[in-house]
């Protein structure tokens, strides 16, 4: 019996559901670089680029907390830890500009914020004490903290290239920024042309789509390096702003297709290979590292909680 093994660590998920994409309520336009009758793999053109900045955000859930009403009841919410950062590569790598912030996620409105030694959870309200509302609000203030990193990053010079790991959401208005999407959960293409994509040799891409959902974005796809036995294995989605005219989007979509390359990681390395690019693994661990240690957060949350119960 022939099969196949994905390169993904299961523990993460799966990549790319090719079998079990839901459909897009999504209006798509195919034919903005060509035609969807002439649709067909595109080997980029130009030359590498020489400089890229990364930019991607981290989380973590310290403690789940009960906070007293005053009458007689006890609210949920979350002691969160996020953070933003860039790291440049241009033959080295350098990490900067950081931001790191902390808070308490709660739909209850006369939360006062938690006090630690090991620092302060400003209070932040979410739309309901659900699990799902609250996890929401810290992936909305991370996703924030990523746009202000991205942002600071363009300001600190120049760079050929500005990835944004995830969704270019919020970033639309960096001409030269790029969304780098490394799972599949949406089939956004009609099967003929998705399964254009799936014959992708590692190194070339799709014509330009555009996307639009609540937002709008120029889309393609294109394959990383590695042996495949898998249609989508080693596919990910590029993203642009709609804004750029498009010999510039096309610019840009083969100057991201041909550079990323060169950063894909490998199987012994990395449990989400090829797609976690090894400047984003490097980051999130060095910002998973600047977050502090969850065990002295941790004690440090009951002390305050101890603390908070004889001080009634």
């Amino acid at each position: 019996m022939k099969f196949s093994v994905d390169p993904w660590d299961p523990s993460y998920g799966i990549a790319n559901e090719v079998e079990g994409l839901d459909p897009t309520s999504a209006e798509v336009n195919p034919s903005v670089e060509l035609e969807a009758n002439d649709w067909q793999p595109i080997n980029p053109v130009g030359p590498e680029a020489a400089s890229v900045r990364f930019v991607d955000g981290v989380r973590r859930i310290e403690a789940r907390v009960w906070l007293d009403d005053g009458a007689g009841g006890a609210q949920p919410g979350i002691c969160a830890s996020y953070a933003a950062g860039a790291v440049r590569c241009d033959y080295t790598a350098r990490i900067g500009p950081v931001m790191i912030d902390r808070g308490l996620f709660t739909a209850f409105g006369h939360a006062d914020p938690v006090v630690t030694r090991a620092g302060e959870f400003p209070v932040r309200l979410a739309a309901s004490g659900s699990v799902e509302a609250l996890s929401l609000a810290l992936q909305e203030r991370m996703g924030l903290a990523e746009v202000s990193a991205a942002d600071a990053a363009s300001e600190e010079g120049p760079t050929d290239l500005l990835v944004v790991d995830g969704p270019l959401r919020g970033r639309q208005h960096l001409s030269d920024a790029v969304g780098y999407v490394k799972t599949h959960h949406v089939v956004y293409l009609p099967l003929e042309l998705h399964a254009v994509v799936g014959t992708l040799a590692p190194g070339q891409r799709s014509p330009l789509f555009l996307l639009g959902t609540s937002w709008s974005r120029l889309a393609w796809y294109f394959r990383l390096p590695g042996e495949f036995d898998i249609p989508w294995s080693g596919i990910v989605r590029g993203e642009c702003s709609p804004d750029l005219p498009m010999p510039r989007a096309i610019k840009l979509a083969d100057a991201a297709t041909r550079v990323l390359q060169r950063f894909a990681s490998e199987p012994h390395k990395e449990p989400r290979a090829p797609q976690n690019l090894y400047p984003i693994a490097g980051l999130e661990r060095e910002l998973r590292r600047r977050l502090g240690d969850p065990l002295v957060i941790y004690r440090a949350l009951r002390r305050s909680a101890v603390a908070s119960a004889t001080a009634m």
